[in-house]
């Protein structure tokens, strides 16, 4: 399982808490990933309501730092997704965060609307459900009134730095990730959330690589780690995927946009230019992220994976899967040929497309060639997405969907003027995160060109966008 060594020895372990997943990674001082577990994330429901499973996450990850006891780890790095605000008093986490695709009441979720910034002051647009933070600590200020005075805010990734260590601390790419809680502009909370006081509920600022405590005694004792482990403050996962691009010497100084694929396909431009929060288009799902450094970084995004996931509904064989990757390739043509298609949006109110309603054009009935073709929708989803913040000349794909061949060859076709890129070893989220210990840490591997389709993508695209504004 893990190598042996003198830098092959478990030095840093990264925490990433997805959506659909959490991850923990053991890696080496210089950057070699040992060992790398995975466990999916339970529905919870309480009050009858949606929530994310901390109980359930937490104890696995004590059960998952216990098999790494003995390893001489230095430091642990939490990562999660930007969705989550947990809070705590005397020591606890007061009730089970909010999940994002929960419901907010309407009429609550109207009158929040009335309150909250524009998005030229925020660079977060209006999101269904609780995708914005802010729309989540408003409901629970009515689900918990005497409560919630007496909280302390993290976000969901310094949640799990509090959780290793007791200390508690927010950060700017959790804070400045479609929150409407973050002035990008500013640099500072936004004006909501210094009216309704949540600024100053949030426990206080500290940057991504700021270590804010070491291990608990208790957890030192029930994982056999070292109690001098330092627990970092930790970050949002698509900055740490943007970290983890920054490595390549392709991208790292260059104009080049990271495309994160997972439960989400979000684009984050890394730019020269200045791209202005009011020049983006705020209905489409587009947002401007903060990078580790606290600048502003134009993003767009859509449910990629979830919408791939709806599409193939109970075909165990993912998109992704390697030995799966010639068949599905040779099914394109005859997609192409047809012209089979799948209209947007199957996660409605999100993406380019919020408002279009999903519909098949000659729905495949072959396993393959079903798969192949939610491959194209994906593909033809970033490629509208990415032209929504003027991505150019450079393309990282990265995450899971990388391997999906179907995609990102079609994403190089219909994007001819732009090198597509993936990565030829595991330099993702986690390998990122790692990087905020040491940012002199380069990738493993190389990136590699994708090679695009030769079939006739750009007619493909045409009827695609010609059958979305008929409807539109």
């Amino acid at each position: 399982m893990c190598q042996e060594g003198s830098l092959k020895r478990g030095f840093a372990i990264v925490l990433d808490i997805g959506k659909t997943l959490s991850k923990v990674t053991l890696w080496s001082r210089d950057g070699h990933l040992l060992d790398r577990q995975i466990r999916p994330n339970a529905e919870c429901r309480a009050g009858g309501i949606r929530r994310l499973d901390a109980e359930g996450i937490g104890a696995w990850i004590v059960e998952t730092l216990s098999a790494h006891s003995g390893q001489p780890v230095e430091v642990i790095v939490p990562v999660a997704h930007g969705a989550g605000v947990a809070a705590i008093r005397d020591d606890a986490l007061a009730f089970p965060p909010l999940d994002y695709e929960q419901a907010i009441p309407a009429d609550i979720l109207a009158e929040y609307r009335a309150l909250r910034d524009a998005f030229a002051r925020t660079g977060s647009p209006a999101l269904p459900n609780g995708l914005n933070m802010g729309s989540q600590l408003f409901w629970l200020n009515r689900l918990y009134p005497d409560l919630m005075p007496q909280m302390t805010f993290l976000p969901w990734a310094q949640y799990w730095a509090w959780f290793l260590s007791g200390v508690a601390a927010s950060e700017v790419t959790s804070l400045g990730c479609h929150s409407d809680l973050w002035a990008p502009d500013e640099g500072t909370f936004s004006p909501l959330a210094q009216r309704f006081g949540w600024a100053d509920r949030f426990a206080g600022l500290v940057r991504a690589a700021d270590p804010v405590g070491t291990l608990r005694p208790e957890l030192a004792a029930r994982t056999g780690l070292p109690p001098t482990v330092k627990v970092l403050a930790g970050l949002h996962d698509s900055n740490a995927a943007v970290l983890a691009a920054r490595g390549f010497v392709e991208i790292a100084l260059e104009e080049a946009t990271i495309l994160s694929t997972g439960t989400w396909f979000i684009g984050m431009r890394l730019s020269r230019e200045v791209v202005l929060t009011r020049s983006l288009p705020e209905r489409r799902d587009c947002l401007v992220n903060i990078d580790a450094d606290g600048r502003p970084v134009p993003s767009v995004r859509f449910m990629g994976g979830r919408e791939i996931e709806t599409v193939i509904g109970s075909d165990t064989r993912r998109v992704d899967i390697k030995p799966d990757q010639p068949a599905l390739v040779e099914v394109v043509p005859g997609l192409l040929d047809s012209q089979s298609m799948l209209l947007p949006t199957l996660a409605p109110g999100t993406g380019p497309f919020p408002e279009s309603r999903s519909r098949w054009l000659g729905e495949p009935q072959d396993r393959y060639a079903r798969r192949a073709a939610a491959c194209l929708y994906a593909a033809l989803m970033a490629d509208a997405s990415l032209d929504l913040i003027g991505s150019k000349e450079r393309i990282l794909v990265e995450g899971r969907f990388a391997e999906a061949e179907v995609f990102v060859r079609a994403l190089a076709a219909l994007r001819p003027e732009t090198t597509v890129y993936t990565a030829t070893a595991h330099n993702d989220v986690s390998f990122g995160a790692l990087r905020l210990i040491d940012s002199s840490l380069r990738p493993q591997g190389a990136l590699k060109v994708v090679a695009p389709f030769d079939g006739d993508l750009e007619s493909y695209r045409t009827r695609w966008r010609t059958e979305l504004e008929r409807v539109a």
